[in-house]
């Protein structure tokens, strides 16, 4: 599947739920399929700044694409970041780098987050485009 094509199969997902204490409880449910990252990354060197829960994200550069593995300490936030795996996971650097994450608005995340998390959020995503822009440069240098 393109990136578009899992964020629109996350659109149709969501919009089967009027009400957004179903839509959390789906967030509950895609943060409980999540891997668990490996135990050793569970340290500040991996931990996003900006979250106000903890969340570890890291990632690989396997044949071209980045794998992302992440984990968190709040259930709710564990389910946000399973949703930007789910998408970016797999990709380019590039294809990371350009992506238009239209999701998160077409599914009403960001305006039914608290604050705290829209900013944990944000974090994410930035965190997740600085991995791509280190894999894309040491590529370049390659």
């Amino acid at each position: 599947m393109t990136l578009n094509e899992v964020q629109d199969s996350i659109i149709d997902d969501f919009s089967l739920f009027d009400d957004w204490m179903d839509r959390y409880q789906q967030l509950i449910e895609l943060g409980k399929d999540l891997p668990p990252i490996d135990e050793k990354k569970r340290t500040d060197q991996y931990l996003i700044k900006g979250c106000q829960s903890k969340v570890w994200l890291d990632a690989d550069l396997v044949d071209g694409k980045v794998q992302f593995t992440a984990d968190s300490d709040a259930i709710i936030t564990k389910g946000i970041v399973s949703l930007l795996i789910k998408v970016l996971t797999n990709r380019t650097p590039q294809e990371i780098l350009d992506a238009d994450l239209y999701f998160i608005d077409k599914i009403g995340l960001k305006e039914n987050l608290s604050p705290t998390r829209s900013n944990g959020l944000v974090a994410m995503v930035k965190q997740m485009r600085m991995y791509a822009l280190a894999f894309q440069a040491k590529g370049n240098n390659a």
